[in-house]
Formats: C-alpha cells, structure tokens, sequence
C-alpha cells in the first residue's frame, strides 16, 4: 500500500501538468501593441523592441501560439480591455488599470521624465515648477493621466498630440516647453526623427512595464507565465535583450 502511494500521487501530479501543458498550448492569444520605441516598433516590416523580442521568446517556451499587430495605443489599449484572448503591450501598471487586466511582468522600466531641448536654461525639481511651462503629452497614455490627475489642464499647460512622435517636432519647434515621456522614448523618437537632442531634467515617477492580459485569461495561465518569465530573468535573457537595444 505504502508503495502504490508513492507511485499514485507523483502520477497524477503528471497528469495534471500534462493537462495544463495541453491547455495552455491550446491557447491562440492576440498580441496588440503600438509604436513606442525601443520596447515596441515596426522595423523593416517586423514588429520588434525590448518588451516584444521578450514576449516573443516566453510564448514560445510555454509553446504558445499569437498573433501580433500594431496599432494606435488608443485602440489597442480598448481591444485588450474588451476583446476576449487579447494581449496589449508594454503597458505601464497602474492603481486605475489594475482591475482591468491580468498582468505579466514587469517586462521593462520606463521611467517618467520631464524632457527640455538642448541648450535650455528652464530647470525643473518638482511638478508645481513644471506647471508653469507648456507640457507635451499624448492621448490615452498613463503619462498624460498621471500629469491630469495632478491638476495640469489640458488644452492650457498639458498639450495632448495623438502620438509621441508628434511632441518630438513640437518640442523642436518650440510649440512646447517640456515633453513629457518615457526615459528610454524620448532620446530614442529624437533621434529617428533627427530633431535635435533632447535633455532629462526631472524624472516625476518610476514605473514599470507589464503585458496587459484581458481579465477573462485563465489565472493558471498568467501565473504560468510570469514563472517562466522570472527564470529568464534569472538565466540572463532578458539583461541580453536589454543589451542588444542600447
């Protein structure tokens, strides 16, 4: 009996893991992202960045099928919330958005910075200093929501483009004081664009990045994921990804 024990309960631990495997192979999800490079970005045709090559590669260990697309963030942003099977990517996690999705993660940090042109000779150490000045932003961004929530107005110091590429060329033609943005986003869009340097001069919040899963996700197989992601981490994968955008 003591020996049918020992064989049984390993069994159906297989068994179970067997299962899972299956159901999780089974799966077919969304990815949806936009253009924010150097985490996510058409090149050559290709959807490539940071978050996507690292996404890629976890799908591909848990042996999952996707399909990629890229959009504006607006509307990825609402196919992830409404369409069932559907991933949105890099999402900043935050206190509002937590509810609305299952998250994986973090895939990267993006720090929030105050960007000036070079050469200017405004100084920001805080909000309130920001305040005075003309702020770019873009619609739908955790950015702009942040700086919404802590009494900036848009329309009036808080001018909000449809994309971030758009308060690069405002920035360079002075349309704007400051852009507000990702710390990696703003010198990398700078200098595709060929607009001229951009300098940090305050980081107002450090946050991090996740894969934003619709809610209806299986919890097993988030958990699942965000295991698997943890020992890239450990093996080294994912500092080789961050070394190969620099």
């Amino acid at each position: 009996m003591k020996i049918s024990k020992f064989v049984f309960y390993p069994l159906s631990f297989l068994l179970a893991l067997v299962i899972n495997s299956v159901t999780f192979a089974a799966t077919k999800i969304k990815l949806v992202t936009e253009n924010y490079p150097p985490f996510n970005m058409e090149e050559s045709g290709k959807i490539v960045g940071m978050s996507t090559d690292i996404l890629k590669e976890l799908l591909k260990r848990e042996n999952i099928e996707y399909s990629l697309e890229l959009f504006p963030w607006a509307r990825s942003y609402k196919m992830g919330m409404e369409e069932k099977d559907t991933v949105v990517y890099s999402t900043t996690r935050t206190p509002e958005r937590e509810a609305l999705f299952k998250w994986v993660g973090p895939l990267v940090s993006n720090d929030w910075v105050f960007f000036a042109k070079k050469g200017s000779s405004i100084k920001i150490n805080s909000l309130d200093d920001a305040r005075k000045y003309s702020v770019g932003g873009y619609n739908g961004d955790a950015t702009s929501e942040f700086l919404l929530k802590e009494k900036f107005e848009k329309g009036k110091n808080l001018q909000l483009a449809t994309n971030d590429k758009q308060n690069a060329l405002k920035l360079e033609a002075g349309r704007i004081d400051l852009w507000a943005t990702g710390s990696q986003l703003g010198p990398w869009i700078a200098k595709t664009e060929k607009t001229g340097k951009v300098v940090p001069l305050y980081t107002f919040k450090k946050t991090e990045m996740y894969a934003a899963f619709n809610k209806d996700f299986d919890a097993a197989l988030i958990k699942k994921l965000n295991d698997t992601l943890d020992k890239m981490k450990k093996e080294g994968f994912v500092n080789k990804v961050y070394d190969k955008y620099k």
